[in-house]
């Protein structure tokens, strides 16, 4: 594992406009009121907490940088990231644009603490889809799209099967390069890519979960080094990703071995659903991981009655308000899960066609309340014309409304290899 390197961009030398002060509006948030940014007289010198921005004397010589008063005029400092902190995320890169120390602001992930103190999440989709070179992130809210970094990974890395999971405001993309098996982590604050941590058992085609800061990984097809003519083990190890301290830690095994199955976050526990064990036999159980007792159980039958797994994609599940919604890639059909009576109601059909690929290239997310489908509502194979739609599950309705953010939209590939949700 490499060390992570952080590159600073490069200082600002352009000066403020000479006059008094300026406005500028800001996102859309109906919490938040115009910001007022301070221009600079020609002579002045304030001083600040930290940043600097340059200044250009009266007669056009250029002086040396000095502070600025304050983020927002005449409010402290305190007071002024309350408001920042208020502002979309998906407005960040235009905050950014104003001086060196709304920079310096941004990339110091300062706001990100006040955001969750005061209960405000902002989901974004990261997605890497068909034909597509680099990663982006989509803004349901704002309907905003912004390309990340290009991944620094070697030829190798794209070619091979990826899994992807966000833990608070790293996006974590396993997959193999040319020397093995490897990590990269995207950071948001920094927006940059680093290299690892491992996990301590590589895998691919397992099972993930998030909640805030805590990624989950269970099962799958290890990864790592093999003997010669050996068979990849099926695993049913876990372990867990500490955003703070960038490390993985082990959980106790699973109850079976399982590859090919799907991961969600609900009351608390960690489930782990379907797939296929050592032998390819399909698996109709469940499991969940208890936190409090650190141990397994298992759910007996919990998909009984789902289709062969046969060259079909894991489950497409997603949980809303800690209730369990499961896509089904053969006939479009929306289930919501009975937990008491361990049994599946269906809620209608969904608006993409989950059933184009045998469930390949569809995302279908959760949102926090809401549930999120992305892909293709046509029967063309042009993988052109990407659908999104949200929805709002209501458990006394027998039907979901859907509210369609992007129809068809041919500039974005509807084939989405990876995706996962950034809560923030």
């Amino acid at each position: 594992m490499s060390k992570d390197k952080e590159k600073q961009g490069p200082s600002d030398k352009g000066g403020n406009p000479k006059g008094g002060s300026k406005k500028s509006t800001i996102g859309d948030s109906s919490n938040c009121k115009d910001i007022e940014v301070l221009g600079k007289s020609d002579t002045a010198s304030k001083k600040n907490r930290s940043g600097f921005t340059a200044n250009v004397d009266g007669d056009g010589s250029y002086a040396p940088p000095e502070p600025c008063i304050s983020f927002v005029s005449s409010l402290n400092d305190e007071l002024a990231l309350l408001i920042l902190a208020r502002i979309p995320r998906s407005d960040y890169q235009k905050l950014c644009l104003l001086n060196r120390r709304y920079r310096s602001l941004m990339r110091s992930g300062e706001l990100y603490p006040i955001r969750k103190s005061i209960g405000i999440k902002e989901p974004s989709v990261l997605i890497l889809a068909s034909g597509e070179p680099h990663w982006w992130s989509y803004y349901p809210r704002s309907g905003a799209r912004h390309n990340l970094p290009t991944l620094p990974s070697d030829p190798c890395f794209s070619s091979f099967d990826k899994e992807s999971i966000c833990a608070g405001t790293h996006l974590l993309v396993s997959g193999k390069e040319i020397g093995g098996s490897v990590i990269w982590r995207y950071e948001l604050v920094l927006n940059q890519w680093f290299k690892g941590p491992l996990m301590i058992s590589p895998r691919c085609l397992f099972a993930s979960a998030n909640c805030g800061s805590v990624a989950y990984v269970a099962g799958g097809i290890g990864s790592g080094p093999s003997a010669p003519g050996q068979k990849p083990e099926i695993l049913n190890s876990a372990e867990k990703y500490d955003h703070e301290k960038k490390c993985w830690n082990p959980l106790p095994w699973m109850t079976c071995r399982r590859k090919l199955c799907s991961g969600c976050y609900m009351d608390n526990k960690f489930y782990v659903i379907g797939g296929q064990n050592e032998k390819g036999e399909n698996l109709t159980c469940g499991e969940f991981y208890d936190l409090g007792r650190n141990t397994w159980v298992r759910i007996t039958d919990m998909i009984k009655g789902a289709p062969s797994w046969s060259s079909r994609s894991p489950p497409l599940i997603a949980v809303a308000n800690d209730n369990l919604y499961s896509l089904e890639a053969s006939s479009n059909q929306l289930r919501v899960y009975l937990k008491k009576s361990n049994s599946w109601k269906d809620l209608g059909r969904a608006p993409v066609r989950a059933d184009h690929s045998r469930g390949w290239g569809v995302a279908f997310k959760s949102l926090g309340d809401e549930l999120l489908v992305i892909g293709t509502t046509s029967d063309t194979y042009t993988c052109r014309g990407m659908t999104i739609c949200t929805c709002k599950p209501d458990l006394e309705s027998d039907s979901l409304e859907w509210i369609v953010l992007v129809s068809n939209g041919d500039q974005w590939s509807s084939f989405i290899f990876n995706c996962s949700v950034m809560m923030a």
